[in-house]
């Protein structure tokens, strides 16, 4: 095993240890550790800024989009404190038992709520997700091993080592933390290999990333979602609700997976929406292609490809179709969609009702931005990720998406 491995190795190993001993620290000392946490990285921010100012200046001819992700100044830092703090805030479950039957053999059978164990994060450039998934992690009694692209290694490294003088003050072992040094692809290759000491790998970021841990890992793995997501403009919206949400899902950060990359017009009022929104979305500076119908409603449209209907951007681009009506506007997004976000603009109550049940995505909104598809909008204090698969957890993830439980029984001697 070469040295690097190795490293890795014992590190999963300790990780794995101290895994079983967070099993008895109690909810008091969790929430202590985490305020703790939150402390340390108000005071010593300085510090992180540094670092991040560092791995900024070693990007070049990068976008601004990636920029912006990689990007973790004092703003971007409170958000992420005042996150642990709603998560503090939010009740532990761990531990509890639900569903608590008595059996006509007289034996009582519950199912326990417990940690996954080991939870390892395999993301890029966004050194929030370092912050979100060690106070997710421990608060619900996870050890985490975290492996951060190589863009964001000074960030990353900053954060770990606060977070881990900080728990030296607390009952949760600094070891339950771990941060994987090597960025290179043959480490993360023998991550993924490490079946029976990782409980499960979420990949954070761009499809690529994505493709190669569910292909590759050895490791079950939790699908976060590429965000091809999309807006329907009905026949019955308001208009200028409508020009709102498509300009704030589009704009308002390029960067991130709930950002609007397509938006699909009914025919019936292509003839009047078109030309507003056209017009709103250029003077934002976003780049427009469009089916050749779109196109004959503005100046310096290009026409689409079949690429573009399935294409994240994450840039100031946005994808523009015209279709017949609802049935057509659902059959298009659910064939081109991530299944991440998805939005109708309507005044109509039944379309509306019908874009929920037939849109077969993670969030699925009514009048609404997609941007909100975030942890911390839905009341989970943060996100881990937002899962665009079906087993185990779909949206948002949260606290209890790093749960399971087992099945505990009490007996008096029964035999069978």
């Amino acid at each position: 095993m070469q040295k690097d491995q190795e490293e890795i190795h014992q590190q999963v190993l300790e990780a794995k240890k101290e895994a079983y001993n967070l099993l008895s620290v109690t909810s008091e000392e969790k929430n202590f550790a985490l305020a703790k946490i939150a402390q340390a990285l108000r005071e010593n921010r300085m510090q992180i800024i540094e670092a991040n100012q560092r791995d900024l200046k070693e990007q070049v001819g990068k976008s601004k989009a990636f920029l912006d992700r990689l990007s973790f100044g004092e703003e971007r830092i409170f958000a992420s404190i005042k996150g642990i703090e709603k998560i503090i805030s939010l009740k532990d479950f761990i531990g509890n038992v639900k569903n608590l039957n008595i059996m006509p053999n007289g034996l009582q059978i519950g199912q326990k709520i417990v940690p996954l164990g080991v939870v390892g994060i395999i993301y890029e450039a966004r050194p929030n997700v370092t912050c979100d998934a060690i106070a997710l992690c421990l608060k619900t009694s996870n050890a985490v091993i975290l492996k951060g692209g190589k863009e964001a290694l000074n960030t990353n490294k900053a954060i770990v080592e606060i977070v881990k003088k900080a728990l030296e003050q607390t009952k949760i072992p600094k070891n339950c933390v771990q941060l994987i040094t090597n960025t290179d692809r043959e480490g993360t290759k023998f991550l993924m290999g490490l079946y029976g000491l990782i409980d499960v790998l979420i990949p954070r970021g761009g499809s690529g990333l994505i493709k190669s841990v569910v292909e590759n890992s050895k490791v079950p793995v939790i699908e976060t979602g590429v965000g091809n997501c999309h807006i329907f403009v009905d026949e019955f919206a308001d208009f200028e609700m409508a020009k709102d949400i498509v300009a704030n899902a589009k704009t308002s950060r390029v960067s991130v997976c709930n950002a609007a990359e397509k938006l699909l017009v009914h025919r019936k009022i292509a003839q009047d929406f078109l030309p507003q929104i056209i017009e709103r979305l250029q003077k934002e500076g976003v780049e427009i292609v469009g089916d050749s119908q779109v196109c004959t409603y503005g100046k310096n449209i290009s026409l689409a490809t079949q690429k573009d209907y399935f294409e994240e951007y994450l840039d100031l681009k946005i994808c523009i179709k015209i279709v017949d009506d609802l049935k057509d506007a659902i059959l298009h997004i659910n064939t081109y969609s991530s299944h991440h976000s998805e939005s109708i603009i309507t005044k109509d109550y039944a379309n509306a009702q019908e874009f929920l049940n037939a849109i077969d995505s993670a969030v699925v909104y009514v009048n609404a931005s997609t941007r909100f598809s975030d942890g911390e909008e839905f009341g989970l204090g943060g996100e881990i990720g937002i899962s665009t698969q079906k087993l185990h957890a779909r949206g948002p993830m949260g606290l209890r998406a790093l749960s399971t439980s087992k099945y505990i029984v009490y007996g008096n001697g029964q035999i069978r």
